[in-house]
């Protein structure tokens, strides 16, 4: 009676589909295509999807270089995601060696990255689309020279969903990471909810500070 029990609560246990490792490398190239081809890119003075000459080209560079850095440093991140030693400290390491890595170490940041990273997105589509449909302004700061229309369309059709895409993929590298550190799958179901809650308020939040700051 107790192993029929015991079969019957494996059967209604919760289940999720296996995320592969793949992500995080889509990840990684995702990142790495745009630090390197955007972001370098400008901050060298290219002008492809730049309809603007700024202010002040030497800070807008060194911007420009920073933000691709830290755009290059969480490709790196996905990938260590999707590695064992991200959930097991290599025996090599002296002291602390084949000790197991608290999964929400990581898991945390790498997810609050990935909703603000969604959330920027989407809110930078439904700002940009308004202002170019006249629903609202956007007083833009900073430029010298600006084509707002031109800048507004890179925005919405190619910058804010490179953010929306970079984020999921971040979010389903999460997934993986915490499937493979063996965390409960009603406890990661829970977790998306939550996740997916926090991305849903805080898109607007995004909007509606876009709406009153600028």
């Amino acid at each position: 009676m107790k192993t029929m029990n015991t079969a019957a609560s494996r059967q209604q246990a919760p289940t999720l589909r296996t995320i592969p490792a793949w992500t995080g490398y889509v990840g990684f190239l995702w990142a790495m295509v745009y630090a390197v081809f955007v972001r370098f890119y400008q901050a060298a003075g290219g002008k492809i999807g730049l309809p603007a000459q700024p202010e002040h080209p030497a800070g807008f560079s060194m911007a420009s270089y920073v933000a691709g850095v830290l755009i290059l440093l969480a490709g790196f991140v996905l990938i260590a995601l999707v590695k064992p030693w991200s959930r097991v400290v290599p025996s090599r390491v002296p002291r602390i060696g084949g000790r197991k890595i608290r999964p929400g170490i990581l898991l945390v940041p790498t997810l609050l990255c990935s909703a603000f990273a969604m959330a920027h997105g989407i809110s930078g589509v439904i700002t940009k689309a308004l202002s170019l449909s006249g629903f609202m302004t956007i007083h833009l700061q900073g430029w010298k020279v600006v084509d707002v229309q031109r800048l507004f369309l890179w925005d919405m059709l190619f910058y804010e969903p490179w953010f929306i895409v970079m984020g999921a993929l971040a979010g389903l590298t999460a997934l993986h990471y915490a499937q493979a550190s063996d965390i409960p799958p009603s406890v990661i179901k829970r977790s998306a909810v939550l996740f997916l809650g926090f991305v849903a308020i805080l898109a607007p939040l995004f909007v509606g500070a876009i709406i009153v700051l600028f």
